[in-house]
């Protein structure tokens, strides 16, 4: 790895996109990669183009992000970090087009759906496009002054584009979690904050498998604050679970848990042991 892209933060999408504000927001010292894929993403961290990835795994409004889960466990790379976005969607326009002037708006069928209200209000048609940096990067593109984009401040920016209407999103909340990836595991110590510990699983093909799985986390006090389940490989009878608690395998509570998960699981995958970001912490004590 170069000293050049040490200092390189790989995203999927195109520049202006919420994961490249994510990076930089995030590691504002370090310089952005734009990847076309998630794949390309997780390549250029093997092929040493960049020294992390930023990867956007759920939304608060959305929900979890597609494909994501089946790529993490085979992307040969380890959580370190997770950073919450809050997403402020932003109405842009060419320079000096006026609001009314407006007749379609062009984004990601995600941001579509979460400005509902602006969209109605306007009274113009909503064209999903591939995502929301590209929608910013087509209208400054081509110029058409009847055409607006719902993207980022940074896409705006980046694009010369106009911001009509600012913070358009329909819920206050709407915010994205993001996941830190790198070549390396880190080992953060718990006496310095929160951990969480990721993990994927699959459980064995028996009556109750799951309830005697979650079972010992139950009876250890591990709280687990995600568990979601997908097919794996087309079959339906192939489930895999991804899973997020707080704690450090080697803490024992964890570790005992952590080891009647694997009674009745047929493969556990440690994804990352990482320090909670301060927004978890927050949402906690609310």
């Amino acid at each position: 790895m170069t000293a050049k892209s040490d200092n390189l933060i790989a995203f999927q999408g195109l520049p202006g996109a919420y994961s490249d504000l994510a990076c930089r927001t995030a590691y504002p010292d370090m310089e952005t990669l734009p990847c076309w894929t998630f794949e390309d993403v997780f390549a250029a961290i093997h092929d040493g183009k960049a020294r992390l990835a930023m990867i956007p795994i759920e939304n608060s409004v959305a929900g979890r992000v597609a494909d994501i889960h089946h790529l993490l466990p085979d992307s040969g790379l380890h959580i370190i970090g997770e950073r919450f976005e809050r997403v402020n969607h932003q109405l842009l326009a060419c320079k000096g087009v006026k609001i009314e002037d407006l007749e379609t708006v062009h984004s990601h069928v995600h941001a579509l759906s979460q400005c509902r209200n602006i969209i109605r209000e306007l009274g113009v048609q909503a064209v999903v496009h591939v995502d929301t940096a590209g929608s910013a990067k087509e209208l400054s593109e081509t110029g058409d002054r009847t055409m607006g984009a719902i993207a980022s401040t940074l896409a705006a920016e980046t694009y010369g584009l106009d911001i009509l209407r600012t913070d358009i999103e329909d819920e206050d909340h709407n915010t994205t979690r993001f996941i830190v990836m790198a070549m390396e595991p880190i080992d953060p110590d718990p006496k310095d904050g929160m951990v969480v510990t990721s993990f994927v699983f699959r459980v064995r093909n028996v009556p109750a498998a799951l309830y005697k799985a979650m079972g010992g986390f139950a009876t250890n006090g591990v709280n687990m604050t995600k568990l979601e389940s997908y097919m794996v490989r087309g079959q339906f009878t192939a489930t895999q679970f991804y899973a997020d608690i707080e704690g450090h395998p080697d803490n024992t509570s964890v570790r005992l848990a952590l080891e009647e998960l694997g009674f009745f699981s047929r493969e556990v995958k440690i994804l990352g042991v990482y320090p909670a970001s301060p927004h978890r912490a927050h949402v906690n004590n609310v």
